[in-house]
């Protein structure tokens, strides 16, 4: 028992490391063959392709091994797909009335293309969940798909992973272009937010110095220097005004920023991510389908019977059912990924320039601004100030010390330290 726990305990991890969830490894389904099936009954006429004479399925099963005949798959763009009631896994049970039972499926193919026009099919439909067919060889074969993405064909080879066909998808291969975006626009973000930071700090800081040389305008007595150093104190006080106005403005250029770092990239990568989970699904059932095609086969050249064949195929149809979910979920995400990438390749070209030009923009008139009040304050110095009579008198208690001994002739004068303040010998 030790030793179980310490196997599903390692299992659980390394699922777990891969984004499969330790519940998937054992939702298994019970035993097949419409152990936990259900199958319905029904009729569909469909029109089919002049051109081809087809109506787009290919068909599976039949004599001499299997007991029933079965779609494997619908193809896509076909009067089938179109009409949607046929899926892969369901049983024929008869075309135009005529039942299909005991023959194989080239007499039942030849028995729909003779048919003109509209051919009725009668089926028996197999209902499934897709968590029915996610057996823990579905989850180990996905866990196999992430690790050989990533990897090139001659790894690949030497450990003996077999690669698919859609691994190194170049809609993955753009999450790393993307995630170099994201690094743009995150530094971007940030010296824009340090840039608008030492503007604010900046512009406080001419607001004080506009504070003092209004103050000392208004203390000096002479009017020459008293009006000098008022305008001079506007003139900071203007800067700063128009400085606050500059950082107003672009501020929301930070957040245009942010609303693309912060929702656009994070939206996107979630759905490649997505994609990429559906993909490996769609690869892990269609591995699947071989396997269980490669073994029909061998039993089949050995003249041995194999089990679920003999019993309706159920696992099997289970699987294409499964494989074509999967699919239709991975070519939907495709999709979406493919118009949010261009979506956000539009938005990033077009937004980068207007965030860009909307910035130095607002930086150029506001240095045209400063330029302008420097020009018009640019006479204002220098004045004349009577140092002798000044707005500010500083109180100094200066006492003059006996000399010493050794400087008699020194004069130096020292401050009268405070009461508080021991001297040291």
């Amino acid at each position: 028992m030790e030793k179980l726990a310490s196997i599903s305990n390692t299992l659980s991890k390394y699922a777990e490391s891969h984004g499969i969830h330790y519940s998937e490894i054992f939702n298994v389904p019970n035993t097949l063959d419409l152990r936990g099936l259900k199958v319905t009954s029904g009729s569909v006429t469909i029109v089919k392709d002049e051109s081809t004479n087809m109506i787009g399925i290919s068909i599976g099963g039949g004599a001499p091994n299997c007991p029933c005949l079965y779609i494997v798959q619908i193809f896509d763009n076909t009067p089938a797909s179109k009409e949607g009631t046929l899926q892969s896994g369901d049983e024929l049970t008869a075309v135009n009335n005529v039942s299909v039972k005991g023959k194989t499926k080239v007499e039942v193919a030849k028995l729909i293309q003779t048919v003109r026009g509209e051919v009725t099919i009668q089926y028996n439909k197999l209902h499934a969940e897709a968590s029915q067919g996610k057996s823990l060889d579905i989850i180990l074969k996905k866990v196999k798909h992430r690790l050989v993405e990533n990897m090139s064909s001659t790894t690949a080879d030497a450990l003996g992973l077999s690669r698919a066909i859609l691994c190194n998808d170049s809609l993955v291969k753009k999450l790393a272009e993307l995630q170099r975006t994201e690094v743009m626009y995150r530094g971007m973000v940030e010296h824009t937010q340090r840039l608008l930071r030492a503007y604010l700090e900046l512009q406080r800081t001419l607001k004080v110095f506009g504070e003092c040389f209004a103050q000392i305008g208004v203390r000096e007595p002479q009017p020459r220097a008293s009006l000098a150093f008022t305008q001079f104190g506007d003139y900071h006080r203007q800067i700063e005004k128009r400085g606050l106005v500059m950082v107003k403005e672009l501020k929301p250029v930070l957040g245009d920023l942010g609303t693309y770092l912060h929702k656009a990239i994070p939206d996107t990568k979630l759905t490649i991510g997505k994609y990429a989970d559906a993909k490996f699904e769609y690869l892990s059932f269609c591995l699947k389908v071989k396997e269980m095609d490669e073994e029909e086969f061998n039993y089949a050249s050995i003249q041995e019977p194999l089990y679920r064949v003999e019993t309706g195929n159920y696992e099997y149809r289970l699987v294409l059912r499964c494989r074509q979910d999967a699919r239709a979920r991975f070519a939907q995400l495709r999709s979406d990924v493919q118009v949010k990438l261009e979506l956000l390749d539009n938005k990033h070209v077009q937004d980068i320039a207007t965030q860009l030009q909307k910035l130095s923009k607002g930086l150029a008139e506001f240095y045209e601004e400063m330029f302008r009040l420097s020009k018009e304050n640019e006479n204002l110095f220098p004045v004349e100030v009577d140092l002798t009579d000044t707005a500010f008198i500083y109180d100094c208690n200066l006492e003059t010390l006996p000399p010493d001994e050794d400087d008699e002739d020194s004069g130096v004068v020292v401050p009268t330290p405070p009461n508080d303040f021991p001297l040291i010998d």
